[in-house]
């Protein structure tokens, strides 16, 4: 295992960017997760490092020492001791489990067998695998043998590209675990690029977010998700309403009340993102009616989408008087979105009261009208 280092490294393809000073730290024996969506250059970022293409800027280190600077040095592949899981796992059809994983072993360890044993064992396969031909394996079982195959040569550093796309949900949990099992008995140090949000909270120590080419916060999962750097990373990871508001000093007021804010002062108008978890949904109390408590922000449901044990419930606020939608007409009400236990998701049509639970982040430049998602 080792530490992975990227210093100012940029690519570009003709005169379009595709990185551009990207500085990344990868402690050793940790996963970082580099998210970003389609055409942010996560793949290219990997095969820089794995020594696919070579930067135009910038320099890349492993375990301290230089694998490629821009025009100066770029070490080859084969001689950077780094293992790389492919999209698909990408395994050799005409060889069995056993060839795959032996294939970069030497020979005497690949006909001893023992070290293609061990790696069957760590991601969480048996014996009886080792003479199937990867079509008699699922879709779950290839990439397993795929990681197994990266990291029987005892690579410094583990690459993974998606390596769980196209996996029904509970083949992609089953895998995930057997994945970041596999990387701790063996203390590697790797990198998963991914576009699942969920997927790089849950696996990486640190998550790096890249946009059009530049890294644009890199964080554990929680400060990721509680503190985002801009607006954009906010409703990148995870879902987020935002709304305009007037920050005073530690607090902010918009038209869910007046609330905490989780990262330090700010005066004017801000943006205020309120995670759809945030707002709890409580009917009127007993006896009076359609009425909401008083202290909650009066609002009616106009749409619940079921998932399983959370349902997103869509309100709108109404104005001062009950029943009627706040604005001249229905469209320039504020429409949120609330994120509830299945169990307790209020009916359509339904007037509840609204509360939003914990500090809220908020960024400058807060807009004339409302924007919720």
């Amino acid at each position: 295992m080792a530490e992975l280092r990227c210093q100012g490294v940029g690519k570009a393809y003709g005169a379009r960017a595709v990185l551009s000073g990207v500085d990344l730290l990868v402690p050793e024996g940790t996963l970082t997760a580099i998210l970003g969506a389609s055409g942010s250059g996560k793949t290219t970022l990997l095969r820089l490092i794995i020594g696919f293409i070579a930067p135009d800027e910038g320099r890349i280190e492993v375990g301290g020492a230089v694998v490629a600077e821009a025009g100066v040095k770029h070490l080859p592949p084969e001689r950077r001791a780094v293992g790389y899981v492919a999209q698909e796992g990408a395994l050799y059809p005409h060889l069995d489990v056993a060839g795959n994983i032996g294939f970069g072993l030497p020979r005497a360890e690949r006909k001893a067998g023992h070290r293609i044993d061990e790696t069957l064992s760590l991601v969480g396969l048996g014996r009886d695998y080792a003479d199937r031909l990867p079509h008699e394996l699922s879709g779950g079982e290839q990439r397993r043998v795929a990681l197994a195959r990266a990291l029987a040569p005892r690579p410094r550093l583990v690459l993974l590209d998606e390596p769980f796309s196209g996996l029904d949900a509970a083949l992609r949990v089953e895998t995930r675990e057997a994945v970041l099992h596999a990387l701790a008995e063996e203390g590697s140090t790797a990198v998963l690029v991914t576009h699942d949000q969920a997927e790089a909270l849950s696996m990486g120590r640190e998550v790096a977010v890249l946009r059009d080419g530049r890294l644009v916060q890199t964080a554990t999962p929680a400060q990721l998700y509680d503190a985002p750097a801009d607006l954009d990373v906010a409703r990148f990871v995870g879902d987020a309403v935002v709304i305009p508001g007037q920050a005073d000093h530690t607090v902010v007021r918009c038209a869910l009340g007046t609330l905490p804010m989780a990262d330090g002062r700010a005066e004017g108008p801000v943006n205020v993102v309120i995670r759809p978890e945030q707002i709890d949904i409580r009917p009127p109390p007993e006896g009076t009616g359609d009425d909401p408590c008083a202290t909650d922000v009066p609002c009616r449901v106009t749409g619940c989408t079921y998932y399983g044990p959370e349902t997103l419930v869509r309100l709108r606020l109404v104005g001062s008087d009950p029943g009627q939608e706040a604005g001249p007409d229905a469209t320039d009400a504020l429409v949120v979105t609330a994120r509830v236990f299945s169990h307790r998701a209020p009916r359509v049509g339904e007037l509840v009261g609204l509360v939003v639970s914990g500090p809220v982040s908020v960024y400058e430049g807060g807009a004339g009208g409302w924007n919720a998602r």
